[in-house]
């Protein structure tokens, strides 16, 4: 995510709850973030064909509405939060910025095709690197090696757009396999960092 999600990474998370309303359920963690890059396409290790038919597809325009839903759906799971304290017009104008590009998985599950099983948002920066700033599969098809295949298309799309470097962030509260399948995609790890967190319990 971008350098201004980062900075305080505790300050993001879900509202208070109205009066009269009860706590939610919350823990209070340490997490783990590890920073990991890939400096060419020669050293990606592209995943396995996936068991279902997939395309990925570009979102342009992406409007704030279906960036929330995509971000909600993949993300809930896995505690994505950082973005739910921006505004509509917060939102709206990073979406807008040329520097962002915003992808979904349409994958074939049985005979019908779904819009909304996987999200991407690539972002460049001003040294010329592209970070993959949020990546991540709908649970309907978890188990159908879609997350290989996920990160080698994020990957080529990347340096597709003129990237000199693709790097990411993960986290010790993503899916499990998230990690492990970066590093098996060619990618390097240049960072590993702790922070303290108020984790829901209800998300």
């Amino acid at each position: 995510m971008s350098e201004s999600d980062r900075k305080n990474p505790e300050k993001f998370g879900p509202t208070s709850p109205s009066a009269g309303q009860a706590e939610p359920a919350s823990t209070h963690s340490e997490v783990t973030r590890t920073y990991l890059e890939i400096s060419s396409l020669t050293q990606l290790v592209p995943g396995q064909p996936p068991s279902v038919s997939a395309t990925l597809q570009r979102i342009d325009p992406c409007t704030v509405d279906t960036w929330r839903a995509l971000y909600r759906q993949i993300g809930a799971p896995w505690h994505w939060h950082d973005r739910d304290a921006w505004d509509q017009r917060a939102m709206a104008a990073h979406l807008e910025r040329p520097e962002v590009r915003v992808y979904r998985v349409k994958a074939e599950l049985g005979q019908v095709w779904t819009d909304d099983v996987g999200f991407l948002e690539l972002e460049r920066h001003s040294d010329g690197s592209i970070e993959i700033a949020y990546i991540g599969l709908d649970q309907r098809v978890l188990g159908q090696r879609l997350g290989g295949w996920l990160v080698s298309k994020a990957v080529q799309t990347a340096f597709a757009w003129g990237a000199v470097r693709v790097w990411l962030h993960t986290c010790s509260l993503d899916a499990p396999a998230a990690l492990p399948n970066y590093l098996a995609r060619g990618f390097s790890v240049t960072r590993v960092e702790s922070y303290h967190r108020t984790v829901s319990l209800n998300s």
